[in-house]
């Protein structure tokens, strides 16, 4: 493969991408919770813009089902369902699973790219060592191995994908004060993936996420069913998913995870 020049056109952004994708990372940090609504006026001043392009970025988000149009209401962040966590899961499973093969079978970079994720995998070991490993410290750095794995996959398209499910992981996550998973679960689970990546063992690493994809719509959904009946809510009729629901790889692992 033709080295890649450090001379690439630079790509401009439109003020609306600009403003979604501000607008994106307000979401995905918690800035604007699960269910809040998006006040035009307020986020227009916030940002210095105008109306117009505000309209335009927030509906593009509202394509991308990071928001909710209500009639004669607005628009809201999306309260995902455990019905909604288990499809987000399974997409991200297909995106990243179609990463790992370009990067394998296609380009054959599997060495470089499996060194870059035991990188991230260090990083959350030393804060798990440090007592440092706070939930949402070892999120973020959950979520920036996955954003890498796809991201060195070289594929615009499946970034893009990848990109808004893992917003709409980061909504799943930011009503949850604990996961119950395990950090050193977490860094073996992880470490396992990137070393399976470095020896190119495709069967081993689609089972390695798939079973860490299902681990996280067992735990989430499960937290959430929870958190639904301690305030005495129903689930509404077809939407529940915690107990059987077939997760994004096919089974009902034990251990849970958060990725």
């Amino acid at each position: 493969m033709p080295a890649r020049s450090p001379l690439e056109p630079l790509r401009q952004e439109s003020t609306p991408e600009i403003i979604a994708r501000k607008l994106r990372a307000a979401i995905g940090d918690g800035e604007f919770k699960p269910g809040e609504q998006l006040g035009e006026a307020e986020l227009a001043r916030q940002l210095g813009v105008s109306r117009g392009p505000l309209r335009e970025a927030m509906q593009r988000l509202a394509q991308e089902g990071l928001l909710t149009s209500i009639r004669n209401r607005g628009l809201f962040v999306v309260q995902p369902t455990a019905e909604d966590v288990s499809d987000i899961y399974l997409a991200r499973t297909a995106v990243e699973r179609s990463a790992c093969l370009k990067i394998i079978e296609l380009e054959a970079r599997h060495r470089e790219v499996g060194e870059a994720l035991l990188g991230i995998v260090d990083r959350m070991e030393s804060l798990v060592a440090e007592g440092n490993a706070t939930p949402r410290k070892l999120t973020g750095l959950d979520i920036e191995f996955h954003e890498t794995l796809v991201r060195l996959a070289d594929s615009p398209r499946l970034s893009r994908m990848h990109r808004t499910l893992v917003t709409e992981t980061r909504i799943c996550l930011s009503a949850l004060e604990d996961t119950g998973y395990s950090p050193r679960d977490r860094v073996a689970e992880h470490r396992a993936i990137a070393r399976a990546m470095i020896d190119a063992d495709v069967p081993l690493l689609h089972r390695l996420l798939a079973r860490h994809m299902d681990g996280a719509v067992a735990q989430i959904s499960a937290t959430m069913s929870a958190a639904r009946a301690a305030a005495g809510q129903e689930a509404p009729a077809g939407r529940e998913t915690a107990a059987g629901k077939t997760p994004a790889g096919g089974r009902n692992p034990a251990a849970a995870t958060a990725g």
